[in-house]
């Protein structure tokens, strides 16, 4: 019962665990912040720059911005639709993560047995975990990319550092891959069955059958010995009569 208690209190740490992940990793979507070319160490007012997954945006010192959306999908780069793909993804799966999740745990009592319950909290964690390498591999690959424009010298274009929005994600990312493989543990050793479980004990057979075993099944060759000695000591016992009978008559008459 204790040990039950213990998984118990373990499976809600780690669902408050992914349940803040997945928060923070949504909270990126609609931040402006992914990379940001700030300008306040130089002398003149010069506009900040800083862009997102959705729009590119500028800044300038009397703290007004405007902000323009990517004029069109078709003609985005391949990276940013990847980058698109995986963050939406990585909410999609960690909404339903937390679904499986709520509906497997020992403390909501919703599913049935608790293997079944157990299969369930499972399939979250893994849902929660795949939910967390997605997100890390979309604020990874735009930060590999800021990262290498702003190291190239023969880049000419406008050169960004990286936002607060990839560390945010990147913490969210990190609290729903921790989370999803501490839940798994705990419910991938209830969810498959013990190899070494005791075996189900045969029902011993009644007296009545035990007794028609031993009456019927009998060896082939114990019945055929007995058989045969049988009728030959009948044979043997009939010519003995037979003859005494004759040597009697024959006496009797002379």
């Amino acid at each position: 019962m204790t040990n039950r208690i213990t998984v118990m209190y373990m499976e809600i740490g780690c669902f408050v665990s992914c349940l803040s992940g997945w928060i923070l990793v949504c909270s990126t979507l609609p931040t402006d912040y992914w990379s940001i070319s700030d300008s306040s160490e130089s002398v003149l007012t010069i506009p900040d720059f800083y862009n997102n997954l959705w729009k590119n945006c500028i800044a300038d010192g009397t703290g007004s911005s405007n902000c323009k959306d990517y004029p069109s999908m078709m003609a985005l780069p391949g990276f940013l639709q990847a980058c698109r793909a995986l963050a939406v993804s990585a909410v999609i799966l960690g909404f339903f993560g937390g679904v499986l999740t709520l509906i497997g745990m020992k403390c909501t009592k919703i599913g049935g047995s608790q293997v079944a319950n157990a299969r369930v909290t499972f399939s979250g964690a893994i849902t929660y975990m795949v939910s967390g390498f997605s997100g890390m591999s979309s604020y990874s690959m735009w930060a590999s990319k800021t990262v290498s424009e702003f190291m190239n010298t023969d880049f000419r274009g406008q050169k960004y550092e990286l936002g607060a929005a990839l560390f945010v994600g990147w913490g969210g990312s990190i609290l729903l891959i921790l989370g999803g493989v501490v839940l798994g543990f705990l419910s991938g050793k209830e969810s498959i069955p013990s190899s070494n479980s005791p075996k189900r004990p045969l029902r011993p057979a009644s007296r009545a059958t035990a007794r028609t075993r031993r009456t019927y099944m009998l060896p082939a060759s114990l019945s055929r010995v007995t058989l045969g000695g049988a009728s030959f000591h009948e044979g043997r016992q009939s010519r003995a009569t037979t003859k005494t009978v004759q040597t009697l008559g024959r006496d009797s008459f002379v």
